[in-house]
């Protein structure tokens, strides 16, 4: 009787065990699907600690490079939701965005509007770009328009995250498929964050990924900006 009992027990405590991981599980699914839909946002605005001792302004930094900075931190406390979206008048006007969208907004706090520039430089030079039918409300959100934009236009800067006195907050920064800026606080090596919005799983806008990356193609500074 007693061993009856005793199955009985671990029967009970199956059942519980495994109510207990469908009901986690079916959560986790809701999550990612709200998530995936961008109905949700779980990524946070908050700002990670300076662990270097170096955030605010450098010595030089232009009044236009600072200006992208804040626009930047501005754009991504409003918590955007990730959504790849098509939007007639080009910049996002509904709370979501992508990776692009940090840089316009960003340069727009700057003075600088993204659309026109890479829209005259697409005219200008349209073998550059290998683009046969230009769309302004489309073409400044590709990275692979941008990374055309900024060499053509902006002084390279080094690609060595090592050299940490040529990172500075504000600059744009360029990888294979992404695009971010980067930000005045560092890791306890000096390399700088960036600010930056990749998917609807990031956990914040403000990370370390340099370190991280091996697809770094560019890095340029809005103030090398050729008028």
């Amino acid at each position: 009787m007693g061993k009856n009992a005793g199955k009985r027990a671990s029967g009970r405590a199956l059942k519980w065990v495994l109510a207990f991981l469908l009901a986690a599980a079916l959560a986790l699914l809701a999550i990612f699907l709200l998530a995936r839909s961008g109905r949700i946002c779980i990524t946070s605005a908050s700002r990670p600690a300076d662990r270097y001792g170096i955030s605010g302004d450098l010595p030089g930094m232009k009044e236009s490079d600072k200006a992208v900075l804040e626009g930047a931190l501005a754009y991504v406390k409003t918590r955007p939701r990730y959504r790849s979206a098509y939007y007639k008048e080009g910049y996002p006007d509904d709370g979501y965005g992508v990776c692009t969208d940090v840089t316009a907004f960003a340069m727009k706090n700057a003075g600088l509007d993204l659309q026109k520039l890479v829209d005259a430089d697409i005219a200008k030079r349209p073998g550059a770009y290998d683009i046969t039918q230009p769309d302004p409300a489309i073409d400044f959100r590709r990275v692979k328009n941008l990374q055309v934009f900024f060499r053509e236009n902006a002084k390279p800067l080094t690609l060595d995250i090592s050299n940490i006195s040529q990172w500075r907050g504000g600059d744009i920064v360029i990888f294979k498929n992404h695009i971010g800026i980067i930000s005045d606080r560092r890791d306890r090596c000096g390399i700088p964050y960036v600010i930056h919005h990749s998917s609807p799983w990031q956990l914040r806008y403000e990370q370390d990924i340099l370190p991280r990356r091996g697809d770094l193609t560019g890095h340029y500074r809005v103030s090398d900006l050729r008028k």
